[in-house]
């Protein structure tokens, strides 16, 4: 039998999305759908004075539900229960929900909420973060600083040779911008719990977060087909569950709330805007010795995942770069402004951005090479990080050179001329930039020891059933596991296939974030494949190939078995001085991009992009590689043209895809995507985590192909033609 791995196996669910039988929430249908709607805040910060209803509006098949008609704990259960599912007595960002209505129609659903009045007393508003610490308006507690973090190595104090450098970088907003928007689908059960259906990447969130929401644990949670996620579905769908629930229970009918595109905008979590202060003491070689920074991140209203990305953030500061004498200090602070959460990277983007364009500086004040001072600095196997981890497989210089002799072999396309003969390809002058990232795979420290995510299979009668929580949202979950267990097993593909992710069926796998899914979850389902041979060795009573076993095998019943991750006691971790291994591994990566600059206009036109990425093992090359370059064309438009604009209560304003913009298929540029690989011993057959870091590094390297092409330099993203132009010498 030929090997799976490492082999180009087609996607399970690609003729399913491609003919459009694939089920998305709102293509379910349910007998007796009410359809539910969402009234917001329009203050940034105000106190709740009433709710009321127009009196002159026909309310006879309208069902309104409030903060009292909450059975439980009226709070998203996440980190802390800090954010409520409906505001009570005061709003603490616009657009925080506040009532929520269903009716039979999803129209009538939406012109019943404008029907609803909620009377407010306006209260003063922070809306930036740079000001929020030391502000006298407090929005939680005595504190407006929600996570605040320390890394220290060596001592910065003691250096006082070379020349500093100092800088100041700034990135905004950015929107995951899923094909499909938010939506869930509330079924009430006979027992009086309830089913949720919909678009998410993490059921057991939901799950959790509904059980202390109605104050029992009758609920369970099914992931409908999934139109993406990039973070945005991880922990903002438990608050659209929490109110399709509370609709439906109120109904005692199912209820589905979809968000239109302009709403999803509006309400939902972003990438954090982060503020960074570098200031670096080097040598006349450009080799780094001493790193201080500062960062602060805007966490907006509530928690969120807040501390996690600002770990990751200031985890990433450094990059990928060696120095004896670190202090990092980090902060993410509240703001009366929607509150950001996870998108992929989850901050390192952000950081390394700050990090990558500060060598930029270093080369351009020491009249070097951008990439040679990469070079000198890049870790080594056996270097330090900022945490004291000892790295025991780097692969920065490797795919720093294959990125450049890719780059090198030849030429990119010539800058497109002005349509309609507007001016020539003269008046657009051609740049190349390089960026060098690494990143952290997994959850940070002891993570996957506190979680120890299950996953399960069951036999049945020559089928193998997968059943893990780990959801498929595009990056192709559902094939690569049965891909792993056919490979262990030696059967064919075809035997295997995917449980529905529904918490009654399927056990705790942990969230489907963080680079884990193939990596960590991938080695569960791995070592799961095993014992289920070894449970039908002992069975059969014989030893042998699974696949004769099986022909062996006179029983009907399913056989099940279940395995959990298993710490291996290497990692060494402290989560208060933030010393020791940080992550299991990392991944590498080199970006290298070719654009040219209109002149006239500021507009930036991308012509090729070569990535060069340690992967570990490729297990299927064509899903990895569609990884990196879905995360390089989201991490372009990063660079140049998503901004989101907000008024003076914090609302976004361009909250339409006519106005909030990001790369086409015509702005798409060539791709040349190298997959190198070094194993990784903790995971199935070597495999890292893909999923984040092509968005770590372009954005970056987009910054010094820019610079080189015509001096501008930017240090904020986006870089909008306006702020290109502005910036040109």
């Amino acid at each position: 039998m030929r090997r799976l791995i490492g082999e180009d196996i087609p996607r399970t669910d690609g003729v399913a999305k491609v003919t459009g039988a694939a089920r998305y929430v709102d293509d379910l249908q349910v007998e007796g759908c009410l359809y539910g709607a969402t009234v917001r805040s329009t203050h940034a910060h105000a106190a709740i004075r009433g709710i009321t209803l127009n009196l002159d509006y026909d309310w006879s098949d309208v069902v309104v539900v409030t903060s009292v008609d909450v059975p439980g704990h009226n709070c998203v259960l996440l980190m802390t229960e800090d954010q409520p599912v409906l505001a009570e007595q005061v709003v603490r960002h616009v657009t925080e929900p506040v009532a929520l209505v269903a009716a039979p129609t999803r129209e009538k659903a939406l012109e019943a909420a404008r029907n609803v009045r909620i009377m407010y007393r306006p209260l003063p508003a922070l809306l930036d973060p740079l000001l929020s610490e030391d502000n006298q308006i407090l929005l939680h507690g005595s504190d407006n600083v929600f996570k605040r973090i320390t890394i220290e190595k060596g001592d910065v104090g003691s250096v006082t040779g070379g020349r500093l450098i100092s800088g100041t970088y700034q990135v905004g907003h950015q929107e995951q911008l899923y094909i499909e928007p938010q939506g869930m689908l509330a079924v009430p059960r006979d027992d009086g719990g309830i089913t949720i259906i919909g678009s998410m990447q993490c059921p057991y969130y939901i799950q959790k977060a509904l059980c202390h929401l109605l104050g029992h644990d009758r609920v369970n949670v099914v992931q409908a087909a999934t139109g993406g996620g990039f973070g945005g579905k991880e922990e903002y769908p438990s608050m659209i569950a929490a109110h399709a629930a509370l609709l439906a229970l109120k109904c005692e009918a199912p209820v589905k709330l979809i968000y239109r595109r302009d709403e999803d905008l509006r309400a939902t979590t972003k990438r954090h805007p982060a503020h960074a202060r570098l200031h670096t003491r080097v040598d006349d070689d450009g080799r780094l010795l001493s790193i201080e920074g500062e960062l602060v991140l805007d966490g907006g209203a509530y928690l969120t995942l807040s501390p996690v990305v600002l770990s990751r953030a200031l985890l990433h500061l450094t990059g990928p770069y060696a120095c004896e004498n670190v202090h990092l200090h980090g902060k993410v602070v509240a703001t009366h402004t929607p509150p950001n959460g996870a998108f992929r990277g989850f901050g390192a983007p952000q950081a390394m951005f700050a990090m990558e364009r500060h060598m930029d500086r270093i080369a351009r004040t020491l009249h070097m090479d951008p990439v040679e001072i990469r070079r000198i600095n890049l870790l080594r196997s056996g270097d330090r990080t900022a945490t004291g981890q000892v790295l025991d497989d780097s692969a920065a210089h490797e795919v720093l050179d294959q990125a450049l002799a890719s780059a090198r072999a030849s030429s990119p396309p010539p800058p497109a001329r002005h349509p309609g003969g507007g001016g020539d390809a003269v008046r657009q002058l051609p740049g190349r930039g390089v960026s060098m990232v690494f990143h952290g795979c997994g959850f940070t420290g002891n993570g996957e020891a506190r979680l120890k995510g299950r996953v399960a299979l069951e036999l049945v009668n020559d089928r193998i059933r997968v059943l893990t929580a780990s959801t498929d949202i595009g990056q192709g979950t559902d094939t690569i596991f049965p891909e792993i267990v056919a490979e262990v097993l030696g059967v064919p593909m075809e035997r295997v296939e995917m449980a529905p992710h529904d918490t009654a069926a399927v056990p705790d796998s942990g969230p489907t974030v963080a680079s884990r899914t193939a990596m960590v979850v991938g080695g569960v389902v791995a070592e799961c494949a095993r014992r289920l041979h070894q449970a039908l060795e002992a069975e059969v009573g014989r030893s042998m190939p699974f696949r004769q076993l099986l022909a062996r095998r006179r029983s009907d019943t399913p056989l099940r078995v279940e395995h959990a991750y298993a710490d291996s006691g290497q990692l060494q971790w402290d989560e208060v001085l933030y010393r020791g291994d940080a992550y299991p591994t990392y991944g590498w990566s080199c970006t290298v991009v070719d654009l040219a600059v209109d002149v006239d206009t500021g507009q930036v036109s991308y012509q090729r992009v070569v990535t060069a990425t340690d992967v570990g093992r490729a297990l299927n090359p064509t899903l990895c590689a569609g990884q990196i370059e879905g995360g390089v064309l989201q991490a372009l438009g990063y660079a140049t043209c998503e901004e989101v604009v907000v008024d003076d209560q914090g609302q976004m304003v361009n909250d339409r895809l006519t106005n909030y913009i990001i790369p086409t298929a015509l702005d798409a540029p060539e791709m040349r995507t190298l997959l190198v690989e070094h194993p990784y011993a903790g995971g199935p057959f070597g495999a890292k985590g893909v999923g984040e870091i092509p968005m770590d590094g372009p954005a970056a390297a987009v910054a010094q192909a820019i610079e080189a092409a015509t001096g501008a330099v930017l240090d904020r993203l986006p870089m909008t033609p306006e702020r290109v132009l502005e910036a040109m010498p």
